[in-house]
């Protein structure tokens, strides 16, 4: 809960896990060697699609997600933020008119 001034009080630590998201992950992770087998099942299936995706899946879980690359100058360089700059707009309130001839 926030005070009248902004400040948050109350709720979980900074650090201590949500005791909701581990224990639906320790269930979770009882069915490991089942989805990978499902997984590797998928492979053999007819749809490149799925092929695909469970290749994806599988390959992403052994080796971790490919980086992303982002495209900085033309010569390959790393992309610099010299500024960044936070604009607000207040809003007028809309005035409706009503035209009596339509």
């Amino acid at each position: 809960m926030a005070t009248a001034t902004g400040a948050k009080t109350g709720g979980r630590v900074k650090g201590v896990p949500n005791k909701a998201t581990a224990s639906i992950r320790d269930i979770a992770r009882q069915y490991t060697d089942e989805a990978v087998m499902a997984l590797v099942g998928v492979l053999s299936d007819e749809s490149p699609a799925a092929r695909v995706a469970a290749a994806k899946e599988l390959l992403d879980r052994a080796y971790g997600k490919a980086t992303t690359v982002l495209a900085g100058d033309q010569d390959g360089g790393a992309i610099v933020v010299r500024a960044i700059e936070r604009t607000f707009i207040r809003a007028e309130p809309l005035k409706l008119v009503h035209d009596a001839s339509s």
